[in-house]
């Protein structure tokens, strides 16, 4: 019963943070000017850094799909299933997925670290003492810079993936670009674009405020510095999972 409560008590508090780090977009948008940096240097180390290792992930799991299912769909007659196969892995389900652990691996922890960092020096306090809200000036760049981030980096990777598949595509079936690309189109829907879109701002908000609530959740200890990092971690692929199985389950019962 003690972790039961425990566990409540922490979901409780995250939505707590949740909704008190919403409120502050407001005020950040209209009176934070001084954090602008920290928005923009989120994006640059977030999604401008990580744009390297997600055009791998992009290109090979592309090419993996049409390596391994085009000679099999072309075997059954069934060779332009291709295209749906590939919008349903790429863009709806392993592109907001992958790219949210690339974000998990290289930015959680940061985020976690630098904040309670901030936190066991003080310079948390001393920005309550002159009256500057923490959660607005710290908090709220980060969670949109993480959020808008994954939305960026999930949109890259979509297009470097389908754009990848193509070049592996050439070796198995030439195509002209323009009947590649209009084959992807035809199969691509609305409701594709609505699930990554909904999955890879969920995603962000969750990494983000995982991060920022293990940053704030540290005490004196700067022992506690590297754990906050490796809690924003686990946390982060545990509710990351969660998400992404109920808004898969949505999806696919609607």
């Amino acid at each position: 019963m003690g972790a039961l409560r425990v566990f409540v008590s922490n979901i409780m508090y995250t939505l707590g943070f949740f909704a008190r780090t919403l409120k502050g977009v407001y005020g950040f948008v209209f009176r934070g000017q001084a954090s602008y940096k920290i928005l923009t240097m989120q994006i640059l180390f977030t999604f401008v850094d990580a744009m390297g290792i997600a055009s791998l992930l992009a290109v090979g799991i592309g090419a993996a799909v049409n390596v391994i299912g085009l000679p099999f769909l072309a075997s059954l007659g069934q060779d332009r299933m291709i295209y749906p196969l590939l919008i349903a892995i790429i863009t709806r389900e392993l592109g907001p997925l992958l790219t949210a652990f690339i974000i998990i691996a290289r930015s959680a922890t940061a985020i976690a670290t630098e904040v309670a960092g901030m936190v066991i020096n003080h310079e948390v306090e001393a920005y309550i003492s002159v009256g500057v809200d923490p959660i607005e000036h710290l908090g709220v760049p980060r969670f949109l810079g993480v959020t808008l981030s994954l939305f960026f980096l999930n949109v890259y990777f979509s297009l470097f993936g389908l754009a990848g598949s193509f070049a592996v595509a050439q070796l198995f079936n030439p195509l002209p670009p323009a009947l590649y690309f209009n084959y992807l189109l035809e199969f691509f829907s609305l409701k594709d674009l609505f699930i990554s879109v909904i999955k890879s701002v969920s995603f962000g908000m969750i990494i983000s405020i995982m991060a920022i609530t293990r940053g704030f959740g540290v005490e004196r200890a700067s022992t506690e510095i590297p754990v906050a990092g490796l809690r924003a971690v686990g946390s982060s692929f545990l509710w990351v999972i969660l998400a992404d199985i109920l808004i898969s389950a949505l999806y696919y019962m609607g």
